[in-house]
């Protein structure tokens, strides 16, 4: 399977460098300049009239008003104009192997599709996620993920930086040897970090499955080695057995309590609640999953129900003194490329304010991933992981998806637009 994925990579890699939507062919050991309106650093800050210099695959230096014009002499000049220049959107919790097949309905091993249609259709997750304005994502996760990974590093295909835990393990059945022996595993394949299944789905009730020794197990061999936990967890009861056994994150807590809440702020536990985005993708291609495990009447009802439930969870958390509440979507099949939908629903549904909301999804989310010090932020010596944004998503949270231009590790991937360009 992975020599043919090697080989069906290459197929994708000339189909998309063919693609109108793939980098522009300037020379990335020169300078470039991108001017805006306003820059929002990441952090919470704003920056009127200011300018990016990128030198190679870094930011080199942010300035303002004479400066920045200063530094436009000699150099490659992006003048977005009245847009607004931010760091590149990091997803925390993505599934780009999830597809529609070749007769619409959702992607499984054995219903005929050809591994190079799965290689495309997985590329092509990949790069409508970064064309969106996600230029970071961590998959939760399969064992391609490694080709697709290695792919985009190495410049071959276009897509995210991509992060994977290669797998999860949800098998409540056993000991904590074995789930020791697995982390192991998981380590020694190349894993970014560990996806851990605590409850069961939504559609199941989300009831508790891991153990605390259990947890105490995965999370503490991972930490060991180095590795990042990141817990499936819906009941308050999942969400506390992982935030006391030192889970570095937890995903969905549908049924967070404020007192779990507060629990996971006083242990620096990171929190990635779903908004809506999630529940209202199934729902829209209901007829793409339905009849699929749990995808079932109750299982619809339940995403139904789960809708209001999930956004006050999100208020909940926005709420709580130094929650750690960071952006993952769980993208899977249909909602690639639309992610920023997630966020709006924060905004517009929960009540976050949206400079937070912001700040969750670019240097609150690279801190969650252990790269606070290198993505996420506008400022000095930062990867070149840059989008700009037609309006401002401070005054209007929508304008998100207005995503005009979008560079990764200083090469530019999309420019839309008529924005000034100058060649030095």
């Amino acid at each position: 399977m992975r020599v043919s994925m090697i080989c069906t990579l290459r197929v994708a890699a000339r189909w998309l460098a063919g693609s109108a939507l793939v980098a522009s062919a300037q020379d990335t050991s020169g300078t470039i300049v991108i001017r805006a309106a306003t820059i929002l650093d990441g952090r919470g800050g704003r920056i009127p009239n200011g300018a990016i210099v990128v030198r190679g695959s870094r930011i080199d230096a942010v300035l303002q008003g004479a400066q920045a014009s200063a530094a436009s002499r000699g150099a490659a000049v992006y003048d977005l104009g009245d847009a607004t220049i931010l760091p590149g959107l990091i997803d925390g919790h993505v599934h780009p192997s999830w597809y529609f097949n070749a007769r619409g309905r959702l992607h499984s091993r054995d219903d005929g599709d050809t591994p190079a249609q799965a290689t495309l259709a997985i590329a092509d997750n990949l790069r409508r996620m970064v064309m969106s304005g996600v230029t970071t994502a961590q998959s939760m996760g399969a064992a391609e993920d490694a080709d697709f990974r290695d792919a985009i590093a190495s410049g071959r295909i276009v897509g995210p930086t991509l992060l994977s835990t290669l797998g999860s393990v949800s098998n409540e059945r056993f000991s904590p040897d074995s789930l020791r022996g697995y982390v192991r595993g998981r380590k020694a394949a190349g894993a970014d970090a560990i996806k851990i299944f605590a409850s069961r789905s939504i559609r199941d009730s989300g009831t508790t499955t891991m153990n605390a020794d259990q947890m105490q197990a995965l999370c503490g061999e991972a930490r060991a080695l180095g590795l990042r936990t990141l817990v499936h967890a819906h009941s308050a009861e999942s969400m506390r057995i992982a935030t006391e056994a030192g889970c570095t994150q937890i995903e969905h807590g549908v049924f967070a309590t404020q007192e779990v809440l507060t629990l996971m702020a006083q242990r620096g536990t990171f929190f990635s609640p779903q908004c809506g985005l999630i529940f209202r993708n199934y729902l829209e291609n209901r007829a793409r999953y339905e009849g699929i495990g749990n995808y079932n009447e109750a299982g619809f009802a339940a995403m139904e129900r789960a809708l209001p439930v999930a956004a006050n969870v999100v208020r909940l958390a926005a709420n709580t003194p130094q929650l750690k509440l960071v952006w993952g979507t769980d993208a899977v099949a249909g909602a690639h490329g639309r992610q920023v939908d997630d966020l709006i629903c924060r905004v517009r549904e929960a009540g976050q304010a949206p400079m937070s909301a912001i700040v969750s999804a670019t240097s609150g989310a690279a801190d969650a991933l252990g790269r606070a010090t290198s993505i996420g932020s506008i400022a000095t010596g930062y990867r070149a992981d840059i989008i700009g944004v037609a309006g401002d998503p401070v005054a209007r949270i929508e304008d998100l998806r207005r995503v005009t231009f979008v560079m990764t590790g200083g090469v530019v991937r999309k420019l839309e637009g008529a924005p000034t360009v100058r060649a030095p």
